[in-house]
């Protein structure tokens, strides 16, 4: 085994990590409504307020050197020796160090020489109000005389402008200091009307604003002046940068110990000075006795109540562990954030993405499905008005982003694809009807329907010589660019022109158009529109005829056709002969169900592609740069889209083992890229073995194995509808909930308590015959059901369903 870092507390629902220099930092999130917060095992991180671009509070700087190394911290003198119970940043050996990674909070304790410190860092529910809830102990046998520094280094919001544009940046920072609360006043005087506040609910001795006096100009966080010197120097920043810190003297007799908390919140403010009155009433109100407890409550209460919705008991560790706990919290992470704000991603380049936040709302509806629906009309306003859509839009604006590039004709069939399951969860079909209008169409009042209708237009407008959907700039792999011939290693590749009439076509999108018509066909149905019903199958047949002309290569599907008309994923290609994303989505799309081709995809994928840390991308990787394919060629083999384990692709392979009822396989390809089965090997994986990672490099790559991109990933939101739809079977569907299993023959039995429309229903699974699926019987409260879909139970509390397995 390699070098223990921490291990799972699953009765806590927390991850403890016991050594603070993992092989990465290692991260959770704070926050749920509008602040959030990044926060690794050593208190690294930032802060923001909806928006990581343009309302970011504290600073982070990115790919420094430690990494990791600005953050939320508090520095310790105990007689002239300076540590932080995080470790970081200056790195003082620690005679304990424990983190605990929870929902959504993190509790970090660090003990020296008879002192112990505990920081509890939270966001309470519906509050813009970041917590540090503070603990000091004197567990010695002497008194203890102790000076402590809080430090925070404010960003002056918008972040893009606050890492750039120093020759006004170092000339506008302000800030206001009214007792125990500073206030980062910056842009207040002018166009602003928020500020940041950190304060404390106990009293300081001392405090400071300017990081020159309190780091020192040459001097590192690690060596900062002020926490080293043992007393703040008073310092009110005009310009530079910015901080907010905090002393404390402290008097600790053997044994006892004392409890305050650090605030760090954002204000709106209807003038041009802080409103200092509101900020002392914050501060008073969290220093009430037991107003921090009963915050953090709150917090548990409510993570406790998400969770409660779906829980799984079953023979496998890690699908109860991931399921139950770590899945269901990342998925939150990933539909707050999308793609903006990690440790990988910047929160500058990228905001909401629409096919990334469409494909997120499948595995969180169930969770928040009200903050779905708003989602869905939130992504559909910045569809235009020909079917194609802003590929990304900022959160706090909500208006697309065209800097980040577009023509990518896949976004909007996943608009589709998330409506349904939206309404399949909840039942709610007056979404449809909700007046959305499009981005570029002021005033415009379609419906949501429209916007549907309008994609399934936009696709069968676009098609090629072989009749399958043209690939725009890219598909859902955003490096396959067949139009962009890029030769300016200047440019992006994302928003590079592309080529003029090109008829470059993509078998994935095709099956992603097979799988979302005959959705939008089924919701139909629902709706008892039976000509538009036929209507969307129609054009469905006409889509699959093409792809089982023109897509098959023999043993797998092709994955496009590029501009000249060569296939691209063939056998007869040098490198890049079989692609992951085509044989899935023709799979999941219904293509080769009747004439062999759905399993002989798949066995390839089996046979060429599957290595023991999952299904990569592409094989044979590119060695060279290919002008025609695009940035895929770019990255060394092995790495992101060339021959890496791409790992959101690898869950719509196990759902396409569950639909050719392979409980083995099924299972085998979600624990092979499941990141809590890789603590044996973390060494080597490095990143979180909590959070599922978007890559993990290939058997090309010079280091196979390795965790990288981890948290904001798709990979989270299709690992839990493969787990919870797939391999357990239930599904949500218009008329109830669907119990059709995928499960390894060896298992005997399993139990599912799943939340559905206000009902909770208590599900038994017992295999008895062992096989991995088919329903034999069902009861519903001691009554036979026919079929596999059990009823919405309207007007009760609990509903118990007793499932058997075999034919």
């Amino acid at each position: 085994m390699s070098a223990q870092y921490g291990r799972f507390d699953d009765a806590a629902r927390e991850y403890v990590v016991t050594r603070p220099d993992t092989p990465l930092p290692w991260l959770n999130y704070l926050g749920q409504d509008d602040l959030f917060g990044l926060c690794t095992n050593t208190g690294g991180g930032y802060t923001f307020w909806r928006d990581a671009r343009l309302r970011r509070l504290t600073r982070y700087r990115y790919n420094d050197a430690p990494l990791d190394s600005v953050g939320r911290y508090l520095y310790v003198n105990d007689c002239g020796a300076v540590w932080n119970p995080g470790w970081k940043p200056t790195k003082t050996p620690l005679d304990r160090y424990e983190c605990r990674h929870g929902l959504g909070y993190t509790r970090i304790t660090g003990a020296r020489n008879g002192v112990e410190v505990e920081l509890l860092f939270f966001v309470p529910p519906g509050e813009d109000a970041e917590v540090w809830k503070t603990t000091v102990r004197n567990t010695g046998a002497a008194a203890k005389d102790l000076t402590l520094f809080s430090y925070v280094e404010f960003c002056l919001y918008q972040a893009l402008d606050d890492m750039t544009n120093f020759q006004r940046t170092y000339s506008t920072g302000e800030v206001e200091i009214d007792g125990a609360a500073i206030y980062h006043t910056t842009g207040l005087r002018e166009r602003r009307r928020h500020c940041t506040l950190f304060g404390c609910t106990r009293e300081p001795s001392g405090f400071d604003t300017s990081r020159d006096a309190f780091v020192g100009v040459h001097n590192g966080l690690h060596e900062a002046a002020v926490p080293f010197a043992g007393h703040a120097r008073g310092s009110v920043a005009d310009g530079w940068n910015p901080v907010g810190s905090h002393q404390l003297d402290l008097r600790l007799e053997p044994g006892s110990e004392e409890t305050f908390a650090f605030v760090l919140a954002y204000l709106e403010e209807p003038g041009t000075v802080a409103d200092t009155a509101r900020g002392r009433a914050l501060l008073a109100r969290y220093a009430e006795p037991g107003a921090v407890d009963d915050a953090f409550a709150a917090l548990r209460a409510r993570w406790d109540e998400l969770l409660a919705g779906f829980q799984v008991d079953c023979p496998d560790e890690q699908v109860r562990r991931m399921l139950n706990t770590w899945n269901q919290s990342q998925v939150t992470a990933t539909f707050n954030l999308s793609r903006s704000a990690s440790l990988w991603e910047s929160g500058i380049g990228r905001g909401m993405g629409f096919r990334d936040s469409n494909q997120d709302l499948l595995g969180c509806v169930h969770l928040v499905p009200e903050h779905a629906r708003r989602r869905i009309l939130d992504l559909a306003s910045t569809q235009l008005s020909d079917g194609t859509c802003f590929h990304q839009y900022q959160p706090l604006t909500k208006k697309g982003n065209a800097e980040i590039g577009g023509g990518f004709l896949d976004d909007h069939l996943w608009l589709i694809v998330s409506t349904c399951a939206y309404i399949k969860e909840t039942g709610d079909t007056s979404i449809l009807a909700e007046p959305v209008g499009y981005a570029d169409v002021p005033g415009g009042s379609d419906d949501l329907l429209h916007h549907l209708e309008t994609g399934i237009a936009l696709t069968r407008a676009n098609r090629g010589d072989h009749g399958l959907p043209l690939i725009g700039h890219a598909d859902w792999n955003d490096c396959l660019n067949l139009n962009c011939f890029s030769t300016d290693p200047d440019e992006s590749f994302q928003t590079a022109g592309d080529v003029e009439g090109s008829s470059a076509e993509s078998v994935m999108i095709a099956g992603l158009f097979l799988y979302a018509a005959r959705e939008l066909a089924a919701l139909y149905a629902h709706l008892g529109r039976t000509e538009d019903e036929a209507r969307l199958l129609a054009a469905r047949d006409e889509m699959l005829a093409a792809v089982e002309a023109a897509a098959w290569d023999g043993a797998w599907y092709l994955r496009a056709f590029d501009a000249a008309g060569r296939r691209v994923g063939s056998h007869a290609c040098d490198e890049g002969r079989i692609f992951v994303e085509s044989q899935a989505w023709c799979v999941l799309g219904g293509a080769g169900e009747e004439n062999g081709r759905a399993r002989r995809a798949l066995e390839s994928v089996q046979e060429l592609l599957a290595t023991e840390d999952g299904i990569v991308l592409v094989r044979p990787a590119f060695t060279r740069y290919h002008p025609e394919l695009g940035e895929i060629t770019s990255y060394p083999p092995g790495n992101k889209e060339n021959a890496g384990i791409f790992c959101h692709t690898n869950p719509w392979i196990t759902l396409c083992w569950c639909l050719l009822g392979d409980g083995d396989r099924a299972l085998n390809s979600y624990l092979a890229i499941c990141p809590a089965t890789k603590e044996d090997r973390i060494e080597t994986y490095r990143s979180e073995p909590y959070a599922f990672a978007q890559m993990i490099a290939g058997p090309d790559a010079r280091t196979p194995g390795e965790g990288r991109n981890s948290w904001l990933t798709g990979t989270a939101a299709w690992a839990l509808v493969a787990l919870s739809q797939g391999i357990l079977g239930v599904k949500p569907s218009y008329d109830g909930l669907r119990i059709d299993p995928c499960i390894p023959p060896g298992w005997d039995a399993y139990r599912v308590t799943r939340r559905f429309r206000g009902v909770v229903y208590e599900i038994d699974v017992r295999n008895p015959r062992h096989v991995s699926g088919g329903v034999r019987a069902v009861t519903v409260d001691g009554r036979e059901l026919a079929g596999d879909v059990v009823p919405v139970s309207a007007g009760k509390d609990v509903v118990h369903v007793d499932v058997e397995l075999g034919r």
